[in-house]
């Protein structure tokens, strides 16, 4: 039941996949920017790692860097000086191969934090050095990528899972629950005697192998999905973040939720670069 959304008949294509593939490219490696060129930054704080992506007036990707982050827990901020570290060290790392300063960007939080860890993850940019700072939530940044008409958009993240419940491209319905990769980590190093970095480097190097493991942990994440949009039942899911990336796992929402359930490759990125939107 799974639909593959760089189909021809799927939502926002091509112009997704070739937004992520152009975000792929530009891994460490920027596109040449002229003197005066605007551009926009996006830092999106994760569970699992911390991703800065840089766009072009047009939203185009000019460079994109990534970083192991254990600063976060189910979302939140629970090492603020870890998180400001790593968040400067990205941003210095862009300085230098852009040959310009980074003074304003933007960054995202779960839907259902409360105020005080929103503000937290302003903080953490200012801390490392960002001078004008705007927030956004993950599951409207996510859509200003994909543009879902009607459907669910769905952020599985490191450690949330966000929903948005979208009916002509309007959101009706947010909302957000703890579990994502890190909890699949966390039942594959527990069958296997490993730990949770261990895990989640065999998640992403033999997922396949390693589905009917976490397989549990899929469904999980899917009854939430379905708890958090009762009412809505009938609507395709979008999927953005990377923990369902696992080959396989998509099917696996699909036959819970009974609909299709539409993915891109390197999912990782469409938060990233919907928070460059609400930059400064």
């Amino acid at each position: 039941m799974t639909v593959l959304a760089d189909r021809p008949d799927a939502p926002s294509a091509p112009r997704v996949p070739e937004l992520l593939l152009a975000a792929v490219a530009a891994i460490s490696c920027p596109r040449r920017l002229e003197p005066d060129e605007e551009i926009a930054v996006g830092v999106d704080l994760g569970t699992a790692s911390t991703v800065l992506c840089v766009v072009d007036a047009d939203d185009r990707p000019v460079l994109t860097l990534t970083h192991p982050s254990g600063a976060l827990r189910d979302g939140v901020v629970v090492d603020f000086i870890d998180a400001a570290r790593v968040v400067e060290g990205l941003r210095l790392q862009a300085e230098s191969m852009l040959g310009r300063p980074l003074t304003d960007a933007a960054t995202a939080h779960p839907p259902g934090v409360p105020t005080s860890d929103r503000g937290t993850c302003r903080y953490v940019l200012e801390r490392a050095g960002f001078q004008t700072v705007a927030l956004c939530d993950e599951v409207q940044a996510a859509q200003q990528v994909l543009q879902v008409g009607d459907g669910i958009l769905v952020d599985v993240g490191g450690g949330s899972t966000g929903v948005g419940v979208l009916r002509g491209g309007q959101l009706v319905h947010l909302d957000d629950r703890p579990g994502g990769g890190h909890h699949l980590d966390l039942i594959l190093a527990g069958a296997l005697g490993l730990s949770t970095a261990e895990a989640e480097r065999l998640k992403r190097q033999e997922g396949a192998r390693q589905l009917p493991i976490i397989r549990p942990g899929i469904e999980r994440i899917a009854t939430q999905i379905r708890s958090m949009t009762a009412g809505h039942g009938d609507l395709p899911v979008h999927v953005a973040g990377g923990a369902l990336q696992v080959p396989g796992a998509a099917e696996v929402v699909s036959t819970v939720l009974g609909v299709p359930v539409h993915v891109h490759p390197h999912t990782e990125f469409i938060t990233p670069l919907g928070i460059t939107r609400f930059a400064p």
